[in-house]
């Protein structure tokens, strides 16, 4: 049974931890811009000291990152955590978590975040959620789609949550462009699209991240996923979801391929990719190719150029969750119950 933390409130923290890349001081104004638009909008703020510093790939030693990202976890004032962005090695801090001493509490963000929203729900049964990091939220106004995490995150246990796919996304990032309206500056029209048909609906549990970093979990005790199924979700298949940041095409596909023998598909109801910046040819091999040759080698339905990571906005993706995501004309909605 997969456990949900409790719902997030006006005048409750917020913590922001760096658990894998902290923030170089030229950078600092990006948290403060984020700590004034939570607070704004009624919400504590408490940040760590590993997001002020970054040395050698990472915020702070390993055993300081998990410290203080436990910390937070047992901290009874601290009601969500949201690191400021990704990185690198969040790997690493893995074995030093307690995660007998976890209880539930929403963790959000994407990309090498992704790593530990993966392991805490595949070892605990708890919930994560995969959407915007903190940094990405310090605009007056939060993007429509990517603002449904709050929908997310004040949600309460048998809820049910829906989300649309976005009209446009934002097909390179543009750092030095003004937060307005939103950080996104979205410019390309979306179409969500379905390998070998045009419409689809599948269901079942979700559960994903960024292939670059989650993909070093297969074979850990972190990837257990015939485990994970049968303690927390009574052998139901997994609705896989992935986004890639920076692997080429058959990086890619030796990646799934792992994933494949590995038995993370044995029981599943397909797979979702997000749309990717990276993803190049080699010697004219796809990423195209990639998923028509998992397609049938697994059988699994495939939807691609979905709002998932990297390329914003997304959409929060509920690890754990039971899920129904649906294609019809190039339109996405993701419906979400916390069950």
């Amino acid at each position: 049974m997969i456990r949900y933390p409790k719902p997030l409130q006006q005048g409750d923290t917020i913590g922001v931890t760096a658990a894998s890349s902290g923030v170089e001081e030229v950078l600092h104004h990006l948290v403060h811009n984020a700590k004034r638009q939570f607070e704004k909008r009624g919400y504590k703020v408490n940040i760590g000291a590993t997001v002020w510093t970054q040395n050698k790939s990472a915020s702070a030693p390993i055993e300081v990152r998990a410290a203080e990202l436990m910390g937070m976890f047992k901290n009874p004032d601290i009601n969500a955590i949201i690191p400021p962005w990704g990185g690198e090695i969040l790997l690493e801090i893995l074995p030093f978590i307690d995660w007998k001493k976890i209880e539930p509490k929403w963790i959000l963000g994407y990309s090498d975040t992704s790593t530990f929203l993966f392991a805490m729900t595949v070892k605990t049964g708890i919930a994560t959620a995969h959407g915007p990091n903190f940094v990405e939220l310090r605009s007056d106004e939060w993007e429509p789609v990517a603002s449904q995490f709050m929908n997310v995150l004040q949600a309460s246990a048998g809820s049910t949550i829906e989300q649309q796919s976005s009209e446009k996304f934002q097909s390179k990032w543009q750092h030095d462009a003004p937060d307005n309206p939103y950080v996104y500056k979205l410019d390309t029209p979306t179409e969500w699209k379905v390998l070998g048909t045009d419409n689809v609906e599948l269901e079942g549990r979700l559960l994903g991240g960024c292939l670059d970093t989650i993909r070093h979990l297969v074979g850990t005790p972190y990837g257990d996923i015939a485990s994970f199924q049968k303690n927390f979700l009574n052998d139901e298949p997994i609705l896989w979801y992935f986004e890639n940041c920076e692997m080429n095409a058959t990086d890619i596909h030796r990646t799934m391929l792992q994933f494949v023998y590995a038995g993370w598909f044995d029981n599943a109801a397909g797979i979702i990719f997000g749309r990717s910046p990276a993803g190049q040819e080699v010697q004219g091999f796809t990423v195209f190719d990639s998923m028509e040759r998992i397609k049938d080698l697994t059988g699994l339905p495939i939807i691609y150029d979905a709002d998932v990571g990297h390329v914003p906005p997304q959409i929060t993706f509920v690890n754990g969750a039971s899920g129904s995501v649906t294609v019809n004309n190039g339109k996405g909605h993701v419906k979400t119950k916390l069950q």
